[in-house]
């Protein structure tokens, strides 16, 4: 069977743009801003995954919602950058409770 993944490039513009309900020229607009990075085939011919098409949503609500194309990226990159953050404090949060753990099996040395 067939790797349908998030992150495998499998839908041609013509597709992402009917699944999406944003046309192709959009997705090139988008990919100019730094929007969206298709995946390219040898021949330079553009490939969307699932990810990319969760993304097309997200540019196309936040458009709807108001704001321009540098308003966009501005909240892609914050959430981004908040991604990363939480990420960071998950693996801190990780490392305390091992440190706990490791330090709760030591006896103590009282004075």
């Amino acid at each position: 069977m067939a790797d349908l993944g998030a992150d495998r490039a499998l839908f041609s513009i013509s597709v992402a743009a009917e699944v999406t309900g944003v046309n192709p020229q959009m997705l090139r607009v988008y990919e100019q801003k730094g929007l969206l990075e298709p995946h390219r085939t040898q021949g330079g011919t553009r490939r969307y995954n699932g990810q990319e098409l969760d993304r097309i949503g997200e540019i196309a609500a936040l458009l709807a919602a108001g704001l321009n194309l540098a308003g966009v990226e501005h909240v892609l990159r914050l959430r981004a950058e908040n991604h990363r953050l939480q990420r960071e404090v998950d693996r801190l949060g990780r490392a305390h409770t091992a440190a706990e753990t490791t330090e709760a099996g030591r006896p103590h040395s009282g004075g």
